[in-house]
């Protein structure tokens, strides 16, 4: 009878943890992801866009929250003269950046939408360079990069976000 008493209590343990979550602390207390829902998932497409997933966070009463996808990109841009010499060699950087401020509807449920990135053309990132003569030409050596990105979901009143997702 002990052993069955056992046994009973551990089944019921191990249902309760099956069910239970643990979220970030840095969010209104009883945050969680909706029925269905679960962490944004970002992704680097071949063309090097970045797109993340949307979610649904239930449970923040009145809080706002803002979401911001921000990518990194670099290019090295060569300056040629009339001669074709190389005269100089830059490297630009430019950010693409998603962003949007985030109101609970009024059952407090906060729909957080997809966000994605453009990486930047050439054209965009010779257009940022500069040589030491304007009669000089720019050429870009490859395509733009990809050096990095970062994705949070951060509530009004908190300092650090609920959701961050760091790429490559």
């Amino acid at each position: 009878m002990k052993n069955l008493a056992l046994v009973s209590l551990a089944a019921a343990l191990a249902a309760s943890a099956a069910w239970a979550q643990t979220f970030p602390a840095n969010g209104p207390n009883g945050a969680h992801y909706a029925n269905g829902f679960a962490e944004p998932q970002c992704t680097v497409n071949s063309s090097q866009d970045v797109s993340c997933t949307g979610t649904t966070i239930g449970g923040v009463g009145n809080t706002n929250a803002t979401a911001i996808l921000s990518a990194t990109y670099s290019g090295t841009v060569q300056c040629r003269n009339r001669g074709g010499q190389i005269v100089e060699v830059k490297t630009q950087t430019t950010e693409a950046t998603s962003s949007g401020t985030l109101r609970p509807s009024r059952n407090g449920q906060l729909v957080v939408p997809s966000l994605s990135t453009t990486a930047p053309t050439a054209q965009e990132l010779e257009n940022q360079a500069t040589c030491p003569n304007g009669n000089w030409t720019k050429v870009l050596l490859g395509g733009p990069t990809l050096t990095g990105f970062v994705y949070t979901v951060t509530f009004a009143g908190f300092t650090q976000p609920y959701i961050s997702i760091v790429g490559p």
